[in-house]
């Protein structure tokens, strides 16, 4: 089963500097400091290699939190 908390982990994995603690399903990713373009197409990798989901930038950008991420995905699966 593919539930939020083990999305919130696998999200927090694709971060060096951050702490994956920090991270929550309520966390707005595009405040982390650690975000730019590169995690972005580290998470789009993430989610299709995982999830077998493909996103485009335009995805993850239009959500806000990890779970407005996970339930997109969720939605495609």
């Amino acid at each position: 089963m593919n539930t939020i908390e083990e999305f919130v982990i696998k999200f927090a994995e694709q971060f060096e500097s951050t702490d994956r603690k920090s991270i929550k399903a309520s966390t707005r990713y595009k405040d982390l400091e650690e975000w730019d373009s590169l995690a972005v197409l580290t998470i789009i990798s993430m989610v299709n290699s995982t999830y077998n989901v493909e996103l485009i930038g335009a995805d993850v950008r239009g959500a806000s939190t990890v779970e407005e991420l996970y339930n997109l995905v969720m939605s495609r699966m």
